[in-house]
């Protein structure tokens, strides 16, 4: 950059004197940089989009772009000036430079390739470079078709509990061709191997991390999601023109190792690729209405309604397939794959041998996969590595055994829309409250599960504010940064662990009245399915309370729940029993009754029963509220 500038000077100011050997050359640059003012081009979709530039300032008079690295930019003021940015862009393309792979040419070919068709570039007065490092890459991506692909929510991974989107470059119309040969375009955090929970989660709330693109071959993705984090992927297959999906990845490269903003709620992974798509297709706004927050599954929305989607695919995961693969054996073949799991195999056991042969293949795949899913993560465990071997060499005596059928769930899509506003009525302690609630995202367990993970609760940012109908006090009711709730049930063959995490500000009762407190709670237990569409759990509990009334500023409980929920096709049900004994002697105890009725896809009516026991006093809440997701 510091031997461009100068030149850039040189070519611009109109009280310097030319070189004459380039005098040529650099007149026609001064004649390009003229008809690009003349024609605002500065001023164009694409050019701010090639930039990543977004509007600034009172009535939008300024710009910045979201590339936080100064190398992105040949003029000194590149980051906040489109204008003087295009201007030494086009003197940087006229260059001189020994070494090709750092000339404009090389770096930015999607810059040139969209100043050279607006200004009409000749190519013969440009330089001669070789783009070795450019030419190798792009040999390496077969890009005829762009697919965006949305691997699903994982609660047990702060990064990854809103689900995840990424692009999948594939060749165009080639049978012979592999998903696993394409190449994915992922947008992520710069993390450090140091950082714990909590640093990742204040960082990526606060910027403290650098993102980047990255290029990786499709198959490591799906090791990465299917396999190891075991999470379904739908993919929709998007209708890029030819000449967007070259001006996509001519775009891509110029973006390697190109550090920019990032923000886990807002400039995310989803954001970004949003970003890749408006370069692609210019006059397409896509990021305008992700002011606040950029949910995965709200990108996609975005995607699907600017008319970008025209197929989708669903790709389960190895879990959901293995369970698949267990549902659908006989209840006597379970008893037969926990011997095969759990015992010595023998491979003349005359039970097993008395099975059809096709139950026999079907029986030990089913082994095999199981172990290779439990051991996900784990250190190798020579024994394990044994028994799969010998299963899979049993099952190679037979023939191939048709694919599992997985029937593909709604898409997260088709669900209720991520942000609530909630308008309610309710009596407590013999006193009439209007309330209205607004929840920044995203689902809760009573909330349609349509398009959502059973047994999985999400919500960041839920107010609540109520209004004492006889006296007009308006009071925060309650103010959650966050309300995770995961229940996973377990099962003959899995067993893992339920649990909830909540935080934030809420008034309880305690010594008489309704008070303000601050409060971190959470707990972990287990859970399981019952007939039907139903499950039950059970939490070991603590929390950890600010409360005036206490003899410490803060003060821990211990405490149990039990709960339970079921759903038809009117809505949710939960029902949930809650005790917890603070230090200082203090105990509650509550019954929860929530019933959500579901109206249409983002409307809902939710009744609401509490009955609290507390030291000194009993009492119920009973209100009916009407909910809308927008």
């Amino acid at each position: 950059m510091q031997t461009l500038l100068p030149v850039f000077l040189v070519l611009t100011c109109a009280l310097c004197t030319p070189v004459p050997a380039h005098a040529g050359r650099q007149g026609y640059v001064a004649d390009l940089q003229q008809r690009s003012f003349d024609k605002d081009l500065w001023q164009q979709a694409e050019w701010l989009n090639l930039l990543h530039y977004k509007p600034t300032g009172y009535m939008h008079r300024g710009f910045i772009s979201s590339v936080d690295d100064a190398n992105f930019f040949y003029a000194a003021d590149g980051k906040t000036s489109p204008r003087h940015e295009l201007m030494a862009t086009l003197a940087a393309f006229f260059v001189e430079q020994p070494n090709g792979n750092g000339h404009a040419l090389c770096r930015y070919p999607a810059r040139f390739n969209w100043l050279a068709k607006q200004l009409e570039i000749d190519a013969a007065r440009l330089p001669a470079v070789t783009c070795s490092d450019y030419t190798e890459w792009r040999g390496l991506i077969h890009a005829g078709s762009v697919t965006m692909v949305f691997p699903t929510y994982q609660l047990n991974s702060p990064s990854s509990m809103f689900g995840h989107t990424l692009l999948r470059l594939d060749p165009a119309n080639d049978e012979n061709w592999s998903d696993w040969l394409s190449y994915a375009v992922n947008f992520g955090a710069n993390i450090t191997d140091d950082d714990n929970s909590v640093a990742y989660a204040w960082k990526g709330l606060t910027g403290g991390y650098p993102g980047l693109f990255i290029v990786t071959p499709y198959f490591r993705k799906i090791q990465e999601y299917n396999q190891i984090e075991k999470r379904d992927i739908q993919e929709y297959k998007l209708n890029l023109r030819p000449e967007e999906v070259e001006t996509l990845v001519t775009h891509l490269w110029e973006l390697k190792e190109v550090n920019f903003d990032y923000y886990f709620f807002t400039e995310n992974c989803s954001y970004r690729l949003l970003e890749l798509l408006e370069v692609a297709r210019p006059g397409t706004e896509l990021t305008d209405e992700f002011v606040v927050t950029a949910i995965p599954v709200d990108t996609v929305r975005a995607v699907e309604r600017a008319g970008f989607v025209e197929g989708t695919f669903f790709r389960p995961s190895q879990q959901t397939i293995v369970k698949q693969m267990i549902r659908d054996l006989p209840e006597s073949d379970q008893a037969r794959l926990e011997k095969l799991l759990e015992q010595p195999i023998d491979e003349q056991d005359p039970d097993f041998h008395s099975l059809p042969a096709a139950r026999q293949r079907v029986l030990l795949e089913t082994a095999y996969k199981l172990l290779r899913l439990r051991q996900t993560r784990k250190a190798r465990d020579p024994l394990i590595a044994k028994k799969s071997y010998r299963l899979l060499a049993m099952m190679n005596r037979y023939p191939p055994g048709k694919a599992v059928e997985i029937a593909a769930p709604v898409r997260p899509e088709n669900g209720h829309h991520s942000k609530r506003v909630t308008f309610g009525a309710l009596e407590r302690r013999g006193k009439s409250w209007t309330e209205l609630g607004f929840r920044m995202s995203y689902h809760s367990l009573e909330d349609n599960e349509s398009g959502y993970l059973r047994g999985a609760q999400i919500n960041i940012a839920n107010i609540v504010l109520r209004r004492k109908n006889s006296s007009g006090t308006v009071v925060v009711q309650q103010a959650d940064f966050a309300d995770i709730f995961s229940l996973t049930p377990r099962s003959r063959f899995f067993k893992p662990i339920s649990w909830r995490v909540r935080g934030g500000l809420e008034r309880v009762y305690s010594d008489d009245q309704d008070r303000p407190v601050a409060h971190v709670s959470g707990g972990g237990g287990y859970s399981w399915s019952l007939p039907g569409d139903g499950m039950v759990y059970a939490l070991l509990t603590g929390r950890l309370e600010a409360n005036s009334t206490f003899d410490t500023w803060v003060e821990p409980a211990l405490g149990a729940a039990a709960g339970g929920l079921y759903h038809s096709k009117i809505g949710t049900g939960h029902a949930e029993f809650h005790a917890e004994q603070f230090a200082g002697g203090e105990y509650r105890l509550k019954f929860t009754f929530i019933q959500n009725l579901v109206l249409s896809r983002d409307n809902a009516l939710r009744f609401n029963f509490r009955r609290e026991w507390h030291d000194d006093r009993d009492f119920n809440e009973v209100g009916l509220s009407y909910q809308h997701f927008f």
